[in-house]
């Protein structure tokens, strides 16, 4: 009876906090600051061959290239900001420079970290594709992984990866040292500083560093020593799920844009949500799907503020542009 009673306090908790924020204007969330953005160019099918795609999961672009994970094709395909193909590297596989299940994408410093879902590592390739190191192991101690999602590189070279089943954010040197964690290995929580499946991560330049806590719905930003700063997404920030402005169901990837802007992956929602840096909503955009699935899986931002995504559902690469208004 205690379990219930509490299931029902969570459940209308929920519901007045939706009515409420339906209700009026006011509140956490700026409405309507900014028009949608707009589908500017889409590519790709379901298939193995050069710009095909099952089950694309990353996304990462330079001022000239945009680099895809293929997951399920085990393989990085690469191509112009006008999508034609330019070359493809990895294979299914765990050895040296092969591909399991390749995920959210980070590029720094000419090079391209790739964490990998069925390995429990992050590779690390140059942007021609060689591979130039293998960082991790499988297992919930230090500096070990169970399936990273995503991984920001600070200027010093240290790394930020969310740990998807060990629920938890690790900093280590650029050689997969262990510096620290926050979260706690294996548990998940709904409170500051825990988390509920993590999915990626991004360092602003000022420090702050935004974990997109997956099925927690919500994204929390720290400062790098770990310390909290803020959380958004729903009511209070408590992992409650829904379609509405600011919420989310199911955070799977964050970028930010060139003046500090947070943009997540609003997975089961079909869409992209934009926030300021400080969580107020800005606007969203997306794709419903063709085929049975979702859409919204990964998003990128290019220096020229242009939005790049994943249409996971319908095996596609999308640009989007800001509409004037």
């Amino acid at each position: 009876m205690r379990n219930v009673g509490k299931w029902l306090a969570y459940s209308t908790l929920g519901l007045v906090a939706a009515l409420t924020l339906l209700g009026c204007a006011g509140g956490a969330i700026n409405w309507n600051q900014e028009p949608p953005y707009s589908l500017n160019l889409a590519w790709g099918e379901k298939g193995s061959g050069p710009g095909q795609f099952d089950d694309p999961t990353g996304i990462a672009v330079t001022d000239t290239e945009v680099f895809v994970s293929d997951a399920r094709n085990g393989r990085i395909q690469v191509f112009d900001h006008q999508g034609h193909f330019k070359r493809e590297f990895g294979t299914p596989g765990d050895g040296i420079g092969e591909l399991g299940r390749p995920m959210n994408l980070t590029i720094h410093d000419d090079k391209l970290y790739v964490p990998e879902y069925m390995n429990d590592r992050i590779q690390v390739f140059s942007l021609a594709g060689e591979p130039l190191s293998a960082i991790g192991s499988p297992g919930k101690g230090p500096g070990q992984f169970n399936a990273p999602g995503g991984v920001a590189v600070a200027d010093n070279g240290d790394l930020f990866v969310v740990d998807f089943y060990n629920h938890r954010v690790q900093h280590l040197k650029a050689d997969g040292s262990f510096v620290k964690q926050w979260g706690t290995t294996g548990k998940t929580g709904r409170g500051a500083g825990e988390f509920t499946y993590p999915t990626d991560v991004a360092l602003g330049k000022d420090g702050t560093l935004y974990v997109a806590d997956g099925y927690g719905n919500r994204v929390q930003a720290f400062d790098t020593t770990g310390d909290f700063l803020r959380k958004w997404g729903g009511p209070f920030a408590i992992g409650l799920y829904g379609p509405f402005k600011g919420w989310f169901t199911t955070t799977t990837s964050i970028a930010l844009g060139p003046n500090g802007e947070v943009f997540v992956a609003d997975f089961y929602n079909d869409r992209i949500q934009k926030f300021t840096a400080r969580g107020d909503y800005l606007t969203a955009f997306g794709t419903p799907p063709e085929n049975p699935g979702h859409t919204a899986m990964a998003v990128d931002v290019g220096r020229d503020g242009a939005v790049w995504s994943v249409n996971f559902a319908d095996n596609r690469v999308e640009k989007w542009k800001a509409i004037n208004p």
